[in-house]
């Protein structure tokens, strides 16, 4: 019986069960704001507008993990949407854009890592200036204005569904995805080198582990995400433009220390940032059916970020047992 109430309370004290509480109160919330929430095809149509932000999400996870930050994510997303949009309207087939765009996407993110481990500097301090730069040349390729006429097999991804199934495609892509980052992160040797980095990257160096080597290779990893989330983007919208996805990447941070990551790093699972990504979806879905402003719903957001950090904290410290005090004599 004590070992069950033991186990119990460390499963209570966890941030995912914690999630699983939050994503069950944000469904019950969207239920009473429209009857036609729990609607089967309306929950799976809902996760084709927060699917992007996931796949970020995803590498986000990796790089925090690591103790490092990646604030040009959204950047990434919009000029790998620029260079697709502008080697269209070039004439060259999305046969070649695509893959283009994927490789752009994934030079960007290795060249975040390559300043932030070769010159020393942090990654906020890189990702800040590459989040304006990558930015800023989407803005020279295109100026203010738009590019579309993509093929009709390419444009709206979300109206694609699994054969036979109410399930989008971007839903089955992100999944996918999502396995391959748990294994990654969870079962494998190079996971298990992540965690270490973060927890001690000093000690590592030392122990003959290749550090430089660990974070370009994640930072990277969120490039190629990013430019995918990019593709995704751009088909769901049917065009690209250089101020697409502008303050994304607050959301993707968001959403991995909403799901346990920890900012100091070497703290983290894939299962906590797919949570938590459904958490805040269904939130901001059902307060868009009751008409809440956006400004009001990032309240709401940041409230529920707030809570999430504290709550474990709290839980932890009520289940910690109280030494008694002692007296010393001189």
């Amino acid at each position: 019986m004590r070992e069950l109430r033991s186990r119990l309370s460390g499963l209570l004290g966890r941030s995912e069960a914690l999630l699983v509480a939050l994503l069950l109160a944000s469904g019950a919330f969207g239920a009473a704001l429209s009857p036609y929430f729990l609607r089967v095809s309306t929950l799976f149509d809902m996760t084709s507008q927060f699917v992007e932000i996931g796949l970020m999400a995803l590498a986000m996870t990796l790089v925090i993990v690591l103790g490092e930050i990646d604030l040009s994510v959204a950047s990434v997303l919009a000029l790998s949407g620029v260079v697709l949009g502008s080697l269209h309207e070039a004439g060259i087939r999305l046969a070649m854009g695509l893959p283009a765009a994927l490789g752009l996407g994934t030079f960007l993110g290795l060249f975040n890592g390559w300043l932030t481990t070769r010159l020393k500097l942090p990654s906020l301090v890189v990702t800040l200036g590459t989040m304006a730069l990558y930015r800023g040349l989407g803005q020279i390729l295109l100026g203010d204005r738009s590019t579309y006429g993509f093929p009709a097999w390419f444009v709206s991804v979300d109206l694609h569904y699994l054969p036979g199934t109410p399930v989008p495609l971007p839903l089955v892509i992100f999944a996918l995805f999502a396995v391959v980052f748990y294994l990654l992160l969870h079962r494998t040797v190079a996971g298990r080198l992540v965690y270490a980095v973060g927890n001690n990257a000093e000690a590592c160096r030392f122990s003959g582990i290749a550090v430089d080597r660990v974070k370009i290779l994640v930072f990277t990893l969120s490039g190629f995400m990013s430019a995918a989330a990019g593709i995704m983007m751009t088909s769901r919208f049917g065009s690209a433009r250089w101020d697409m996805a502008t303050g994304l990447e607050l959301d993707v941070i968001t959403t991995v220390v909403l799901g346990g990551t920890s900012i100091f790093g070497g703290r983290g699972t894939v299962a906590g940032t797919v949570l938590a990504l459904f958490v805040i979806g269904t939130l901001r879905y059902g307060m868009g059916l009751a008409n809440i402003l956006p400004q009001n719903q990032s309240v709401v957001i940041g409230a529920l970020l707030i809570l999430s950090i504290l709550a474990p904290q709290v839980w932890t410290g009520r289940r910690r047992p109280h030494l008694p005090r002692t007296s010393s004599t001189t």
